[in-house]
């Protein structure tokens, strides 16, 4: 996720192009603080209800917790956890030097 000042976006709207056609969601900043959010367009957002797919884009680049992203979509945690499996999104992330150390530790 990229962040993006408003004087930056002025100077150079690139950078807002290159974050979206990347696929990465971005935060615009007006003096240090969020003033809104760039979620880039994609067949998700066209198939799914937005706040869905706001929710999922959000979840997926680890922005926000699971459950609130299940908040923000208007469904229980179950179903967004169903949503996520429909889409190919895991939902345990555990890092791979954890699970790295701890096979040494206890395997």
């Amino acid at each position: 996720m990229g962040v993006i000042s408003i004087e930056d976006l002025i100077k150079s709207p690139a950078l807002l192009i290159a974050e979206a056609d990347s696929g990465r969601v971005a935060i615009v900043t007006k003096d240090g603080r969020p003033l809104f959010l760039a979620v880039p367009y994609d067949e998700r957002l066209a198939k799914e209800e937005v706040h869905v797919a706001v929710a999922v884009r959000l979840y997926e680049s680890e922005v926000i917790s699971l459950g609130k992203a299940a908040g923000i979509a208007g469904l229980s945690l179950s179903e967004f956890i169903d949503r996520l499996g429909a889409v190919n999104i895991p939902v345990i992330r555990y890092p791979a030097e954890d699970l790295k150390r701890e096979i040494a530790e206890f395997g």
